[in-house]
């Protein structure tokens, strides 16, 4: 059974602004879904938690573990792929190397998978958290720990920064097909009309007699370069990046 507590409904925007207007195409319509409230940043320190039940979220790839810590709260952290009903977890500075504890990378041992790793100290994770997903420690330094995520950049962190033993769950998840038009209806995925296939007026990429393709480079439909990079060139956080991700 789901922790009521920590669901709530996830609000239909149909990919509206606060405006009202679409900022983003080709979303609506999708099905009724409650956003699970995970715990990121694993504030109960040193206390031993047993996974109760293993589930599937609607709003994320991977699988969700419910916990209970022994003084009686509940929370959902990401399953891993060797995590079962029945184990114990635990967030501690000292914590066992062992799938779904947290503690500083400064205490990880090079080459064990991890995920869940935060930028700042006491900050929620916000890396590797997909499924399947799994980042690795290269070296400790001092105060810098330089770890490889799983896009293959290389990334400076804080040796304090936490992170989660494991994999995450879920990693067939890649190989999911859609059978049928309604799958992606169900996710809130509208369908989606090409360029090349409309009249020159509504699209830069139609017109022509016959088959044509695109010329010059790919457009949006207002005409403005399509898959342009939206990094700053001169990003603050370039300094803590050793090696850029494999295009």
């Amino acid at each position: 059974m789901s922790i009521k507590s920590l669901l709530t409904i996830k609000k239909k925007t149909s990919g509206r602004d606060s405006q009202g207007h679409v900022s983003t195409r080709h979303r609506g319509g999708e099905h009724k879904r409650f956003i699970r409230e995970v715990e990121w940043n694993r504030q109960q320190i040193g206390i031993n938690a047993k996974v109760v039940a293993i589930e599937y979220d609607p709003g994320r790839t991977a699988n969700l573990a419910q916990i209970v810590y022994e003084n009686g709260a509940k929370a959902y952290i990401l399953a891993t792929t060797n995590l079962k009903v029945g184990d114990a977890v635990i967030a501690a500075d000292n914590a066992p190397i062992k799938d779904g504890n947290c503690l500083p990378l400064k205490n990880i041992p090079v080459g064990v998978p991890i995920h869940a790793i935060n930028f700042n100290i006491n900050k929620p994770a916000q890396l590797v958290k997909s499924a399947g997903s799994a980042a690795y420690v290269q070296s400790i330094d001092g105060n810098k720990a330089i770890v490889k995520l799983p896009s293959g950049e290389i990334r400076i962190f804080s040796s304090e920064c936490r992170a989660t033993i494991g994999q995450v769950s879920n990693a067939d998840h890649s190989n999911q097909k859609l059978t049928k038009a309604g799958d992606s209806r169900h996710r809130g995925i509208r369908p989606t009309v090409r360029g090349v296939a409309q009249n020159p007026h509504s699209h830069p990429h139609g017109g022509g007699e016959g088959r044509s393709s695109i010329g010059m480079n790919p457009k949006t439909k207002w005409g403005k370069p399509a898959f342009r990079k939206t990094r700053k060139r001169k990003n603050a956080s370039n300094k803590l990046i050793v090696q850029r991700r494999k295009k």
